[in-house]
């Protein structure tokens, strides 16, 4: 008999509680949820719970919903951990999790305390990466305005880079871009590492709906990262161009919604609901992305490549993709390259080969082919070894 339990049940890990589905970390988790119910596993989901309320949608997907508080303490910042780690230590769940003898999925560094454990020597842990962690504090910092807050993703960054060493106790490392991927099999060859992208509500590419004279921005907008980039559009490219500019996400801070008051021909909608953003994104022209991080997998790009009609963005949006330019999609690194392209695109046509190219495009992204692919390293019974 196989050292793992295979059958058809699996543990999740979550980060934060996976519903509403409405930033980038919990879109991948729910509609890996929604994904592995479809295949009829039985999903036993340890959630921690600090701002988002329990959930009875999760029930409906899930056997069974565990909720456990985040210890936000102060005195957590004072630990040789991450707090992003120390604050979701919790012995109810080691408990829970010893209780059965299923694979466990955990999602994000932030999880993954347990993994050294040896109580959990002879189970199947797997590793869900979302971003190289400490790459990405360390990008939140340089991002970061205000002091404390800058210290604190600092030193957060540099404890994150020690802890990582802990994913070497894990079977299975599943990535969600192809330069991560690399990294990790570099660093931890004892792992079996597998690219796998991000999950997400989308099947196919939504191509006729009516479209608006005008160019859109999204994000969760109480992250620095989508702050400074709305910021940046409405200090660099707005001015310049004639189609208004709508800033969509959660939680703007005060000083970008007054940064729209004072830019004409801009607007912000704050915290739409999944459809209202839906309809804002396919309806848009233009839907424009930007970041100065090159880390994971942007949630918002996959929105826009299965929704939207003419994207420009960055060249940090797609890396560790293999994403290219192409008559839908134009890739700009300046303000003037960004407004040269508006000023091309505002009155063209999204036609067939446009349709053609984005379907190439996002075939990599396929729900169906990802969740074969989870199946497969989960439940196969030569999960945990080296897979040819």
């Amino acid at each position: 008999m196989h050292l793992w339990d295979i059958s058809q049940h699996i543990n999740i890990v979550s980060f934060d509680v996976p519903f509403p589905a409405n930033y980038g970390g919990v879109i991948d988790v729910y509609y890996k949820l929604y994904q592995l119910k479809q295949q009829g596993v039985k999903i036993h989901l340890h959630c921690f719970k600090y701002g988002r309320a329990e959930s009875q949608e999760l029930n409906k997907l899930c056997e069974k919903v565990y909720y456990y508080p985040r210890n936000t303490s102060f005195l957590n910042q004072l630990s040789f951990l991450p707090y992003t780690v120390k604050s979701r230590i919790n012995n109810k769940l080691k408990q829970n999790l010893l209780s059965n003898n299923y694979p466990i999925l955990f999602e994000v560094l932030h999880t993954c305390y347990l993994l050294k454990d040896p109580q959990f020597r002879t189970r199947l842990k797997i590793y869900r990466h979302s971003n190289i962690e400490h790459d990405y504090y360390n990008e939140l910092s340089k991002a970061e305005s205000n002091l404390l807050k800058k210290v604190y993703f600092k030193l957060e960054a540099y404890k994150l880079k020690k802890f990582e060493r802990i994913i070497k106790y894990a079977q299975l490392v599943l990535t969600v871009n192809k330069k991560d991927t690399d990294y990790f099999k570099a660093n931890y060859p004892q792992c079996n590492v597998h690219y796998l992208p991000s999950f997400h509500p989308h099947n196919t590419f939504k191509s006729f709906c009516e479209i608006k004279p005008q160019m859109l921005f999204h994000g969760n907008l109480s992250v620095s990262e989508n702050y400074n980039a709305a910021l940046w559009f409405l200090h660099e490219v707005a001015p310049q161009c004639e189609l208004p500019l709508i800033i969509a996400g959660l939680n703007p801070p005060e000083k970008l919604i007054n940064k729209v008051k004072q830019t004409p021909n801009s607007q912000i909608i704050a915290n739409p609901s999944e459809k209202e953003l839906a309809t804002l994104i396919q309806q848009s022209c233009i839907n424009l992305l930007f970041t100065q991080q090159a880390t994971g997998l942007k949630l918002k790009l996959l929105n826009v490549l299965f929704n939207s009609k003419f994207i420009i963005c960055n060249q940090n949006m797609l890396e560790g993709t293999d994403i290219i330019a192409t008559g839908g999609l134009f890739i700009a690194n300046t303000n003037q390259e960004f407004i040269n392209y508006i000023e091309e695109l505002k009155n063209k046509t999204f036609g067939q080969e446009e349709i053609l190219e984005r379907s190439k495009q996002i075939a990599q992204f396929s729900n169906q082919t990802n969740i074969e692919l989870l199946m497969k390293l989960c439940f196969n019974e030569t999960a945990g070894n080296k897979l040819a």
